[in-house]
């Protein structure tokens, strides 16, 4: 296995520089929400009745978990589309934000073009790109991402500026006291997990080590389960490797019920149960419940804790863990965890159809 306290291994796996991305997970939150404050929207914007986040993976995670922070507190719904054009519920009352850090993406654009020919409130988060331009030529308001990596290493660019756009329209309260604790403990976890702290005493190298060679399966609850999306996504992404999620109370509905075939699965598979004091009792029974039936199966788990008092350091400290984890599975993996050339395949496939995307 690749020895991970070793500092050459960052320099032969890791050449387009994803550790840069994590080292400054904490600052980008932080200005992402100094930024965010200083964004306009028009009065009107605050005469709605419900809010459609439109955008696509590393885009569209930051509107997951926002949407799960809302749920806590809006009296409005809130709702992520992840698709082709728009519900057709979408009227002149309904806020559409269009998140894509490129500013290209295929699906976002499609839902993008629509709203463009109906009556509804809109907003784009971006960094350039066609959604950008657009923006600019309908004079519609947009936060500009200034910072430049791979969409799922931007991410502090895609959640706060919604937690500030959500504070600005009543949705939430006022969180910056809540961003100013996520960002001291996203502080203390990065001295936790950096690559200079051996293994000995690194949680998320261990947790790495731990799942290597081994399917994860992430499991999380309320404010968690778009978190768990999340590390999904990294594994998938980062790690080049296969992972799933599943939500409580749901998965005590199904998913427990598959643990027995086939037998040779469970030397294979490793789940990973993220796991807040915030959550509700009954749910947190029910983590407790299923590492029975995890243990009685013989499947490997793991309870990963939430750090922090409110829901947004909750969520954030859990992100950052999955984050780190997913970049040292990578080198466990001895890939480039930037790389995606996968996806990109699949994006110069479909570039070659002469189907549209509208």
């Amino acid at each position: 296995m690749v020895d991970l306290d070793n500092a050459s291994v960052y320099r032969q796996f890791d050449k387009s520089g994803m550790l840069d991305h994590l080292h400054g997970f904490p600052e980008q939150c932080q200005k992402a929400w100094e930024k965010v404050l200083e964004l306009e929207l028009p009065p009107e914007y605050t005469k709605i009745s419900n809010v459609v986040i439109v955008g696509m993976g590393g885009s569209a995670i930051g509107g997951d978990i926002a949407r799960r922070l809302a749920l806590t507190e809006s009296k409005l719904p809130v709702r992520v589309h992840r698709d082709y054009g728009l519900p057709a519920f979408v009227d002149e009352s309904t806020l559409v934000i269009a998140s894509s850090y490129s500013g290209n993406t295929e699906e976002t654009l499609s839902a993008f073009t629509e709203a463009l020919g109906n009556r509804s409130r809109k907003l784009v988060i971006a960094s350039g790109g066609k959604l950008k331009q657009l923006a600019e030529q309908e004079c519609i308001p947009a936060f500009v991402i200034d910072y430049q990596a791979p969409p799922r290493a931007a991410f502090p660019h895609s959640l706060i500026p919604l937690v500030g756009i959500f504070q600005k329209l009543g949705l939430l309260g006022d969180k910056s006291a809540d961003l100013q604790e996520a960002v001291d403990i996203l502080n203390k976890l990065s001295t936790d997990f950096i690559e200079t702290r051996p293994l000995a005493s690194n949680p998320a190298k261990q947790l790495a080590a731990k799942l290597w060679g081994r399917i994860a399966v992430i499991y999380g609850a309320e404010i968690l389960s778009e978190v768990a999306r999340r590390w999904k996504g990294e594994f998938n992404e980062n790690s080049k490797a296969w992972a799933f999620f599943e939500n409580f109370p749901e998965l005590n509905h199904n998913a427990v019920v598959g643990y027995e075939f086939p037998p040779e699965a469970k030397e294979r598979i490793f789940v990973l149960m993220l796991r807040s004091s915030l959550l509700r009792p009954r749910n947190l029974l029910r983590y407790e419940v299923t590492a029975k039936l995890l243990a009685k199966a013989g499947i490997t788990y793991e309870f990963a804790e939430a750090r922090g008092k409110s829901a947004l350091a909750q969520m954030l400290s859990l992100v950052l863990l999955g984050d780190y984890a997913s970049f040292y599975l990578s080198m466990l993996n001895e890939v480039d965890p930037t790389s995606t050339d996968a996806i990109n395949f699949v994006k110069q496939y479909l570039a070659q159809s002469a189907i549209s995307s509208d």
